[in-house]
């Protein structure tokens, strides 16, 4: 711990020759190292310590620690004027706008443990668990004193009030700042607001953006005048000109047009086209319904969405949907609007290069350093998988009930024949590439064992057996804080290879009828690897038709030369 004193009468004299004052000079108190030139034109009350190189400079401070070689400069009021916990406990009513799934925030949140939170509510011994968990976590760190840590700058900002700042972060300009947390290296720009938040490590809100009663994750990103309120947000998350109400915005969750709403919804690996929209008012029990859109859906411009309703991961959404369908069964599918109906293309989001470029770049696109939230980014997963499993099951028996129907309906959306028949086979091709991959990788043992049903929890996967063991965990005591229970998950995270090899070897067994040998696990991995170059090609395909000449259409705009017309194509886009 830093060691502080009172300053000299000496050193006194000189800080008020620069135009400084105090409420008490005799409650400030500075590093050893302390030189009058630290602090210039600033007036003190209550409270405050001033750290080794530490700088305050035309600024208001009250009840504040400034951290090693930090900057306040320009500052109209940094003030504590209550015990704080500094937005640690503060409930945010993710999902449900009625608070009926609400996720108190800390500045240790996980996705993982906010999901816990937000989706067991029916295991209400489990959720006072959670939340004394947190509760006890906000206490502790609760102070009469706000602070700004090592290496921070603090310029030209308006108002901020019980806020704890954290090492190596900027806050620019903000407008206002209270009661909460602004973590490791984040940044909070011109003209912010922000209440009652959490703004985890590396997290940047910006350009006039809102934030009411927010978790804004790990490397997350709030720019251009979005406006968030009661909302959740993950790993590298990155939303500008929008809005978000009441969302759990999972990670990789994008929205960057004014004109789109996310609210009421589970979001994770998202992409909001402009104008994407969703209702969750259908005015007779109030704004009490929800969407959930599982990992790496897609909104097209204009889609729209009734709540509730939900739909398979990687689902591409297009037009307006009112009816509450649930496609969840059915994974990399289109979604579309024909003549005012819901209509389903199962599996046919499996030929789109665009999927395959999601999947690529996300971890790319990982800005993270501390990497609190857990994230499997493997194409080929337990997860997926089953869903498909199931859906070719579901695929064959609606085809069984009527096997000379044009078109066929499943928890209100239409699939028409010859989609159902395509849709059979592309995820017959997936799931003999995943369970190739799956064998290919990790190893047999009884120690991880991986059978039964998968969950991809806020961008986990894990199984279902080994969340219920947690939360068994919870209830008995056995584990007593967040970090334990997150610990739990990384746990699991660790031995993915190993528990996915599993059950890939236990579905493998029940296709062939018996236990695979050492050759058939070979023929599987062959098979899995053909399956998923014929896959690669039909993605090539489209890729290159999305990047052929049909498409240089505007380009070499003043030339008459259909050669520097594709040149000047080929350049912008990057091609060969």
């Amino acid at each position: 711990m830093p060691q502080y004193r009172n300053m000299t009468p000496a050193e006194t004299a000189a800080v008020e020759a620069l135009g400084s004052s105090a409420e008490a000079w005799l409650q400030v108190r500075v590093s050893d190292d302390f030189t009058p030139s630290q602090l210039v034109q600033s007036h003190l009350e209550g409270t405050v310590e001033i750290g080794s190189g530490a700088r305050i400079v035309r600024s208001r401070i009250r009840n504040y620690r400034i951290g090693e070689g930090a900057l306040v400069e320009g500052v109209t009021a940094l003030e504590c004027r209550r015990r704080s916990t500094f937005g640690n406990g503060v409930g945010v009513a993710t999902m449900n706008e009625c608070g009926g799934r609400t996720v108190k925030i800390f500045d240790g949140l996980t996705a993982q443990t906010a999901y816990l939170m937000a989706v067991y509510r029916h295991r209400p011994k489990t959720m006072a668990a959670l939340e004394a968990m947190v509760d006890a976590y906000a206490e502790a760190n609760a102070s009469e004193m706000g602070s700004v840590g090592a290496k921070s700058r603090i310029v030209g900002a308006k108002f901020i009030r019980e806020v704890r700042i954290g090492d190596n972060a900027v806050v620019d300009g903000a407008s206002l700042l209270e009661n909460g947390t602004v973590g490791d290296g984040a940044h909070i720009g011109v003209d912010v607001k922000a209440y009652d938040f959490i703004a985890a490590q590396g997290a940047h809100i910006d350009n006039g953006s809102i934030v009411e009663r927010c978790f804004v994750g790990e490397s997350c990103r709030l720019d251009k005048a979005f406006t968030a309120a009661e909302s959740l947000f993950f790993a590298n998350s990155h939303c500008e000109n929008g809005e978000a109400a009441s969302i759990f915005a999972g990670p990789y969750t994008v929205s960057h047009h004014k004109s789109s709403l996310l609210i009421a919804g589970m979001f994770s690996f998202f992409n909001a086209g402009s104008g994407s929209n969703q209702s969750n008012h259908l005015f007779k029990s109030g704004a009490v319904h929800q969407a959930v859109h599982l990992r790496g859906c897609k909104f097209a411009s204009g889609a729209y969405i009734m709540s509730p309703a939900l739909e398979g991961a990687f689902t591409m959404i297009m037009g307006h949907h009112s009816f509450h369908h649930d496609t969840s069964v059915f994974p990399y599918s289109y979604l579309i609007e024909k003549e005012g109906r819901t209509v389903l293309m199962p599996g046919a989001n499996l030929t789109s290069y665009g999927a395959v470029r999601d999947i690529e770049k996300w971890p790319a696109r990982d800005r993270r350093t501390h990497k609190r939230d857990v994230i499997n980014f493997e194409e080929y997963n337990p997860y997926i998988t089953e869903a498909m499993l199931k859906a070719v099951d579901t695929l064959h028996t609606l085809a069984g009930e009527d096997p000379d129907a044009p078109s066929y309906v499943y928890r209100k959306a239409v699939i028409r024949a010859a989609a159902l028949k395509r849709g059979i086979g592309l995820y017959n091709k997936f799931i003999v590439a995943a369970l190739g991959a799956m064998l290919d990788r990790g190893e047999s043992t009884e120690r991880y064992d991986g059978s039964g049903r998968w969950l991809d929890i806020a961008g986990q996967y894990i199984t279902k057996r080994a969340v219920e063991a947690i939360l068994d965990a919870v209830d008995c005591g056995e584990l007593t804080t967040p970090g334990e229970v997150d610990n739990r998950f990384r746990v699991f995270f660790v031995h993915y290879d190993d528990y996915a090899h599993s059950w890939a070897e236990q579905i493998y067994a029940s296709l062939l009828g018996r236990t695979p040998t050492v050759a058939d696990i070979g023929d599987a991995i062959a098979a899995g690897r053909n399956a998923h170059a014929a896959m690669r090609r039909t993605t090539d395909a489209d890729r290159d038709r999305d990047c052929s000449l049909d498409m240089a259409v505007s380009y070499g705009l003043d030339s008459d030369d259909e050669a520097e017309m594709r040149d000047d194509y080929y350049s912008v886009r990057g091609l060969k």
